[in-house]
């Protein structure tokens, strides 16, 4: 395995900064991947491990890098990678087969329907349904223009339209239109309210975190169109090689871990034997261990280890946890972060 290396797609943009796109720089480090320069623009290095190697890119382009196996494994947001796979088979006929292996838990946003305010219907398929009975051209704005064109298609197919809809065009904003009958979709910048709002287009397929600026610009959601974070995706001919495949699953398996130690403490306490019943019956009863509590028995003391929730999911809160064990009996009560958790090789399966 040494003479092998696993090229992963280094996203540049918002992910490479170490203040936004959830801090991706730390969750490598975390994982025992290290980076060097990837913050400052690249070239990406790994500073602890010599089998992977960082390819600087942008996420728009990582599908395709996939595809040709250029890249073994990218981290890109869903909707990019999506974009893309959308784009090959609606421009250039061409399937590529792309698999997402590991979500991030971070970068999440909606892809939504957006026309304006006082639209009187409140489906996309009762508004495109009206626009055909109204146009011949159906006119669209996003940043995403292949996955906006996916999803009037379907809306079409929905609504036994498509056969008159079918031809499309994807061009620039305001562009002289290729098509007289059909999808018109117009590529954005961004700001694709405005565009909706002025009437620049019928339609628009926005990104968003909160809607707060759709809100703001008085625009109506039809639908939840997409949802995405950021991702780990690979090519699965990946899997032909023995060797690029069990470095993957050590990647996965190491960015897991760090994953899932997100939120969670390491609760460490003394208590005297006598007292370990009651100790285990209230670790019990608040659901503070999984098969059994992690303990070390002493002669007079047992010293036990438990993982607690901070974000909110734990059954009691972590300052009730700790207070309740010190009325219990439990001394010297020490906090600990985690910076890893891995239940076993089975917790990533590719």
């Amino acid at each position: 395995m040494e003479n092998k290396q696993l090229i992963i797609g280094m996203p540049a943009g918002s992910l490479a900064n170490p203040n936004r796109g959830g801090n991706l720089i730390k969750l490598l480090e975390d994982s025992g991947f290290k980076t060097k320069g990837y913050e400052s623009g690249g070239p990406t290095s790994f500073k602890t491990v010599n089998f992977i190697y960082g390819w600087d890119g942008r996420p728009q382009e990582f599908s395709s890098q996939l595809a040709l196996q250029e890249l073994d494994v990218a981290i890109a947001g869903d909707d990019w990678i999506e974009e893309r796979i959308h784009e090959f088979r609606l421009e250039y006929n061409t399937e590529i087969e792309l698999e997402k292996v590991l979500p991030l838990n971070r970068g999440g946003v909606r892809l939504v329907g957006i026309v304006k305010g006082d639209t009187p219907v409140d489906s996309t398929e009762a508004y495109i349904n009206d626009l055909t009975e109204k146009q011949e051209l159906i006119t669209v704005v996003a940043e995403l223009p292949y996955l906006a064109l996916n999803w009037i298609r379907q809306t079409l197919r929905k609504i036994d339209k498509l056969n008159e809809f079918n031809e499309f065009s994807v061009q620039k904003y305001k562009s002289p239109s290729r098509i007289k009958n059909g999808i018109l979709i117009y590529e954005t910048w961004g700001k694709t309210e405005s565009k909706v709002l002025n009437g620049g287009a019928d339609i628009g397929l926005e990104i968003t975190q909160s809607g707060s600026a759709i809100k703001n610009y008085g625009l109506k959601i039809l639908e939840t169109v997409y949802t995405s974070q950021t991702s780990i995706w690979i090519n699965p001919a990946l899997k032909k090689d023995e060797e690029k495949t069990e470095l993957l699953k050590m990647f996965l398996v190491n960015i897991y871990g760090s994953i899932n130690a997100e939120h969670k403490v390491l609760v460490t306490f003394n208590v005297p034997n006598p007292k370990r019943e009651i100790i285990e019956q209230y670790l019990e009863a608040n659901n503070l261990f999984a098969d059994e509590p992690t303990m070390s028995i002493g002669k007079t003391y047992t010293v036990y280890n438990i993982q607690v929730d901070t974000n909110g999911d734990s059954k009691v809160p972590l300052a009730m946890v700790r207070y309740q064990l010190a009325k219990l009996g439990a001394t010297n009560i020490d906090t600990l972060p985690i910076q890893s958790s891995i239940q076993g090789i089975d917790a990533v399966k590719i």
